[in-house]
């Protein structure tokens, strides 16, 4: 499925993953993605991906048959999937709920780093490997990111991900609340933090008290960064 950002008209290849998600949306709901190339908003809904399945049909033609000159396929029709329902969900979007992506393996831990993410307001979503991840980030927009530092074997300092997360693009990465849970943190160490390049660093040990750890960290990065980000967002930075 290709889509053209509005902002710089760059026309992306969405992979199979982002694509599945747009199928399973519901009528009057969107998923919005950010453009790699500008970080303009590219707002994608159900009825595209069929559209592009029906307009990948079209285009293919029987054997032997030829376009004529100048041939323009034309844009596909609006989506009323709504209209026939009988219903309109105004602007919702999946995006209303803030995501966060974990990335840790399954146990009791992730569970409860899981349990305190919805305890406060996040949608929760898993990844079956850092490849899957790598490309979640550069299509979705995460509130918040979890890695625990041997999700990959070999440790934070050779992890895939944590290099890709360090080497994101500020106008994005600052959108991101990055913690990284490990047995090498000290919990709520901000100088740590920094060296990492994350916002909150969390010992395993600490785990069981996720939940009291994020509802003090969270607000404090609010407070501190949130007038930044509002003037860096008045200037188009």
């Amino acid at each position: 499925m290709i889509v053209s950002c509005p902002s710089c008209g760059k026309q992306l290849k969405l992979p199979k993953r982002i694509v599945e998600n747009v199928t399973e949306l519901a009528a009057g709901k969107t998923l919005n993605i950010k453009c790699p190339h500008c970080s303009g908003a590219i707002s994608l809904h159900a009825g595209m991906a069929s559209s592009a399945r029906t307009a990948a049909k079209a285009g293919r033609g029987g054997p032997g048959e030829a376009k004529p000159a100048g041939f323009v396929t034309p844009p596909p029709p609006p989506d009323i999937t709504w209209l026939l329902e009988g219903r309109y969900e105004g602007k919702e979007t999946i995006e209303d709920v803030p995501m966060a992506l974990i990335l840790m393996e399954e146990g009791a831990a992730r569970e409860k780093v899981i349990a305190s993410l919805e305890g406060i307001g996040y949608r929760a979503e898993l990844v079956a490997s850092t490849n899957d991840a790598i490309e979640k980030i550069q299509f979705v927009d995460y509130a918040c990111i979890v890695l625990h530092s041997q999700y990959e074997s070999n440790g934070i300092n050779t992890s895939a991900f944590h290099k890709q997360m360090c080497a994101m693009n500020m106008s994005k990465r600052r959108f991101n609340f990055y913690i990284l849970i490990g047995r090498e943190f000290k919990t709520l160490y901000n100088l740590q933090a920094l060296v990492y390049s994350a916002n909150l660093v969390v010992n395993d040990q600490e785990i069981p008290k996720f939940d009291i750890i994020l509802r003090k960290a969270i607000p404090e990065y609010e407070d501190l960064f949130g007038p930044i980000m509002e003037e860096l967002r008045h200037h188009g930075r």
